[in-house]
């Protein structure tokens, strides 16, 4: 996979499609590497007639990390965040909008139909509320303003984002991050454990590092809420959201619609926080209608 400097930074990028389509940038989600979008996913969206490019997010995978800036205190910062007293950061979700638009200009495109999941929702929201010259179209998946009053994760999500395994050797994280992708994962649609170890298994494989995940969690935490944005988001927007999802519960995506302008809101029955490939076919179908008919 090639790689490019942005934004004083590196980035592992991979593209699918011809270039000469219009560009579609997929946006992965807390300490999501790019293999997270499945092959599949983005040869069909290619196949719809865009150039797809999936990235690194800093701090993961194999794009530049920042173990300089020390490890993340998640337990303190947790805490302050419950009680609403600002959490410190050595980036916010800004320098992360910052590096997509970064990585827009370093391939010397002047803008690109945006899809962002979780996390890459929120950092998608700040592109198009920031850059909207930038931004032909937004789709959010299972994702969340941060706005205060919306309902979080139960307690016993909350703490296992912040638990490590007793051990950190290979099968004991691998084990730790199937169990973790159970938690949250779709209901309606389980995935067989011998597909779930080969996603698990593969992310280790190919660059594990838990530090970023933390600093990109300080991130979210000290980001706040992105409520002001919103209604400067003038990209036609589409959210899509599970109605079981236990992470970023549904009522996130009712205040995304309520909130950016002209929003579109498609839930799905018995999907959580995943992408469970029974449902990519739907997925991709939402995505390619939004984005055709913003263009």
């Amino acid at each position: 996979m090639p790689r490019i400097s942005a934004n004083g930074l590196e980035f592992e990028y991979e593209t699918f499609g011809n270039a000469k389509d219009p560009v579609l940038l997929l946006i992965m989600g807390l300490g999501g590497q790019l293999t997270q979008w499945p092959d599949d996913f983005c040869t069909a969206l290619a196949q719809g007639g865009y150039y797809v490019i999936r990235y690194d997010n800093r701090d993961v995978g194999l794009s530049t990390r920042l173990g300089h800036l020390g490890k993340a205190k998640l337990m303190s910062a947790g805490i302050l965040s419950t009680l609403r007293l600002p959490v410190k950061a050595p980036y916010k979700l800004d320098d992360m909008a910052a590096d997509a638009v970064g990585l827009l200009d370093a391939l010397s495109i002047p803008s690109a139909h945006i899809v962002g999941i979780s996390m890459g929702g929120m950092i998608g929201q700040i592109v198009a509320a920031k850059h909207a010259a930038r931004v032909r179209s937004f789709v959010s998946i299972m994702s969340s303003s941060g706005h205060k009053n919306l309902p979080g994760p139960s307690l016993r999500i909350q703490k296992r984002l912040v638990k490590r395994p007793k051990t950190l050797d290979r099968e004991s994280l691998i084990a730790h991050g199937m169990e973790t992708w159970r938690l949250i994962g779709s209901p309606a649609y389980p995935t067989s454990t011998e597909a779930l170890r080969a996603k698990v298994e593969g992310a280790f494989n190919r660059a594990s590092y838990p530090q970023g995940l933390g600093r990109q969690t300080l991130a979210i935490l000290a980001s706040g809420s992105r409520m002001p944005l919103l209604p400067k988001i003038t990209a036609p927007t589409l959210v899509i959201h599970g109605d079981k999802d236990p992470l970023v519960p549904v009522a996130a995506a009712y205040n995304l619609a309520r909130f950016i302008p002209g929003a579109k809101l498609e839930i799905i029955q018995g999907m959580g926080h995943d992408l469970p490939p029974q449902l990519l076919p739907k997925l991709q179908g939402m995505i390619l209608s939004h984005v055709k008919s913003a263009a």
